[in-house]
């Protein structure tokens, strides 16, 4: 059975303590790579797999770890975690991994996982931190399939590069609206979740 406050480590990053629309980290990469849903998911699930594997190892150690280089040894943990998810990609998923460029490579600078190692893995046991983990992973990954969903729909008519909006709808003059496709709109989007989540929970909004 799953505690209470394991519970809350899991599940609270998914809504009321989201690291996107909550604490506005992760920003970068949301914007980035969110202009299809294929490159969304697997930096998503490559962020989960970092973030949870990362707060179980700096947990095992946060008793060992000397304060004075508690961050090296946390970037060192996360950069060798990122080249093995990198490696793996550039193996299994080519076309993906050209597409992410070097974006998979700057999880290792990602705001959420050097606060929840910081503020989570390095005081708690590993199990709540692995849950804390996958829960502010998940977290992160539902924004960034959220926000590349509209893109990719609106901007191209496809999901995962398939087209979903029939033909007979562009031969009745609908048009892709290539804006959903530039940056700029990533930010639109996201600004929109986050309008929405904030006015869904009065208590987050700013007195």
């Amino acid at each position: 059975m799953i505690s209470k406050k394991n519970k809350l480590a899991l599940f609270n990053p998914l809504s009321q303590e989201n690291p996107v629309l909550v604490q506005i980290l992760g920003i970068c990469s949301t914007l980035a790579v969110t202009a299809s849903l294929e490159p969304a998911v697997v930096m998503g699930l490559s962020v989960i797999v970092v973030l949870a594997l990362s707060n179980v190892i700096i947990s095992l150690m946060r008793n060992t770890i000397p304060s004075t280089i508690r961050i090296i040894v946390q970037l060192v943990v996360v950069a060798a975690l990122v080249i093995i998810v990198q490696q793996f990609l550039v193996a299994f998923s080519y076309d993906v991994s050209k597409k992410l460029s070097v974006f998979i490579g700057l999880i290792i600078t990602n705001c959420i996982l050097m606060g929840r190692l910081e503020a989570f893995a390095l005081n708690n046991r590993p199990w709540p931190a692995f849950l804390d983990g996958i829960g502010n992973g998940l977290g992160y990954t539902i924004i960034l399939v959220i926000v590349a969903f509209f893109r990719e729909l609106l901007g191209s008519g496809t999901l995962f590069g398939f087209q979903v909006i029939p033909q007979w709808c562009y031969d009745h003059g609908y048009e892709n609206n290539g804006l959903m496709i530039l940056p700029p709109m990533a930010l639109i989007t996201c600004a929109c979740i986050i309008w929405v989540h904030r006015a869904r929970n009065p208590q987050l909004q700013e007195k």
